[in-house]
């Protein structure tokens, strides 16, 4: 505590707020009918992850390197949901926004995490596409179940350990300006700045973050595919380049839902007003969940596969009910 008070100054007491409260969509009209659409949301994201989950579980021929990654998104993806919208539309559908000072930590631990994991998946995914077309004949040899659940458990250590210094460092901070956060959940950026002690560690830490969770992975990305690009120029045939494509298109889907609109979200951010700026930054942690089970449902031919010879196993069952009967 003498180093806090040394760093507050000798006259300012370290404090510690019981709650915080959460003022994001507070006076932006006609609200309601956004929570409307962002509980649908939150229906589809469960169901639609929660289906592509018991897919891979149920379908042996799933079970393979590429979908240990589509199911830790799947997982992620619901995890995340569930972690940020129930306690969205309990603080401003019911008006609940007062918030407990560790329940703010742990909400701002979960989402962060859940958040810095899609975009880790993607790279994961980026990873296992860039070994296939570039080496075919040693993608069995290189990508494997035990180095993809390697891949994944270092992502999941990676971003729990940062996120976990992000929380130890807002816990050093003494709240004596103001407890309200002017976001739709427990922002980093938006806590930190208001404290009354010194905060640069944690300006380090928030630059970090959007470096692991959006830069890295999309510099990754994007050198993936530039070398996939330069591979495929070098196919013969437009047939076999259309076709090894074509494995790619889910995946650069899921990187377009997760990247672009958080990228034109923060390159525009000075020309927005402030509560545009929290819609369109709460609809880019709400939609890709929602869209991506969708995604692969659509366009991965082994997913189609899994579900037509799933609902065919099912009316045959129903078919052999009836004849007993």
């Amino acid at each position: 505590m003498n180093l806090f008070n040394s760093a507050l100054g000798e006259n300012i007491t370290f404090v510690r707020p019981a709650y915080f409260v959460i003022s994001g969509f507070s006076g932006i009209p006609n609200m309601k009918y956004y929570y409307v659409f962002l509980l649908f949301v939150y229906i589809l994201s469960v169901l639609g992850n929660a289906a592509v989950m018991a897919l891979i579980i149920l379908d042996y021929n799933l079970r393979t390197p590429k979908y240990i990654v589509v199911f830790n998104l799947a997982f992620v993806d619901l995890f995340g949901s569930s972690a940020l919208v129930p306690k969205l539309l309990d603080i401003f559908l019911f008006n609940h926004f007062y918030i407990p000072y560790n329940d703010c930590m742990a909400f701002f631990f979960f989402c962060f995490t859940c958040l810095s994991m899609q975009a880790l998946n993607l790279v994961a995914l980026a990873y296992d596409r860039l070994v296939a077309i570039i080496f075919p004949l040693h993608y069995h040899v290189k990508v494997t179940h035990r180095s993809m659940l390697s891949l994944i458990a270092s992502f999941w250590v990676l971003v729990i350990v940062v996120v976990l210094i992000a929380v130890g460092l807002l816990t050093r901070l003494s709240f004596c300006k103001s407890v309200v956060i002017n976001s739709y959940f427990c922002d980093h950026g938006p806590m930190y700045k208001l404290a009354c002690n010194d905060y640069f560690p944690n300006t380090v830490i928030g630059m970090l973050l959007p470096l692991l969770i959006l830069w890295l992975p999309l510099v990754f990305i994007f050198l993936s595919y530039l070398y996939i690009g330069y591979t495929l120029s070098k196919v013969s045939t437009v047939h076999e380049r259309v076709k090894a494509f074509k494995t790619c298109t889910a995946h650069l889907s899921l990187v377009a839902i997760y990247f672009i609109p958080i990228l034109i979200t923060f390159t525009m951010s000075a020309r927005i007003h402030p509560n545009a700026r929290i819609i369109n930054l709460s609809l880019t942690s709400v939609f890709p969940p929602m869209l991506n089970p969708i995604i692969y449902v659509l366009q991965t031919q082994e997913i189609k596969q899994s579900v037509k010879k799933l609902l065919k196993i099912k009316v045959q069952s129903k078919s052999k009910v009836k004849n007993t009967m």
